[in-house]
């Protein structure tokens, strides 16, 4: 946690901070609107959310304690208490009612489910007619087997990731009944953005880090972003903007 908010800001685990989050938000009204965040890390989305989009709730759900521990007390400190809640879940169908939410978003949380199909239709259903899913995510640029150097990428990484394509979360999408749906590739833009941390990790930032996460794992992660980086370039790793609505009842 201390790594990538030094990398990515206070509150935030993936890149470009709340500027990306006003890009994938763009044209979407929040104002008094309540609002899910699936996969809320620690907190700084939903912050945001709050004081600059106008969001009357923020519920912001995860599935490790510590980062839920971690949003409360970023809650507190910028006095958005009465507007935010954040809840630690089991991985699953989510546990909410249906139609309990205007909005639903996600910033590069889904990767980590597997089926963006169930996912989907769950998130369409505990939407409110008319209101809308708004969404960053890592997407796969393939449909088949990744090249070599992604695999190395993802080993190097460590993590659990569910990686689909473009047209996976479009059939996901469509399949579940959404309307004007979008789907916006950044990768040009992160393929600029991952160089720029990389040379910070290792030039500016790298006595900072090291003495928060020790030499050992910061000369690790250095490895995974130039892994990283050569699978950006590949367009093997798709960083990219998802949107849909759900109708309004006829």
């Amino acid at each position: 946690m201390a790594f990538l908010e030094a990398v990515w800001g206070e509150g935030f685990m993936s890149p470009g901070g709340t500027d990306e989050v006003d890009r994938y938000l763009a044209g979407i009204s929040l104002d008094e609107k309540s609002v899910l965040d699936i996969g809320c890390g620690l907190g700084g989305i939903d912050i945001h959310l709050v004081q600059q989009h106008g969001a009357a709730l923020v519920t912001g759900i995860d599935v490790d304690p510590a980062l839920i521990e971690r949003c409360n007390l970023l809650a507190q400190k910028y006095n958005v208490v009465a507007q935010s809640r954040f809840v630690c879940v089991d991985p699953g169908p989510l546990s909410f009612d249906s139609e309990s939410f205007d909005i639903v978003t996600s910033k590069d949380s889904i990767i980590h489910i597997a089926n963006k199909h169930d996912l989907a239709v769950d998130v369409y259903r505990v939407l409110k007619p008319g209101g809308w899913f708004v969404a960053s995510d890592w997407l796969a640029g393939y449909d088949g087997e990744p090249s070599r150097e992604m695999q190395e990428y993802l080993i190097a990484e460590g993590l659990d990731f569910g990686l689909a394509s473009a047209n996976t979360y479009l059939d996901a999408l469509e399949s579940a009944g959404f309307t004007d749906i979008e789907i916006s590739d950044r990768n040009d833009w992160y393929r600029q953005q991952a160089r720029e941390e990389r040379e910070q990790m290792g030039g500016v930032l790298y006595d900072g880090l090291a003495s928060k996460v020790g030499t050992e794992f910061l000369e690790h992660e250095i490895d995974v972003w130039d892994k990283m980086i050569i699978s950006i370039d590949q367009g093997q790793l798709r960083p990219t903007h998802l949107r849909g609505r759900k109708p309004e009842l006829v």
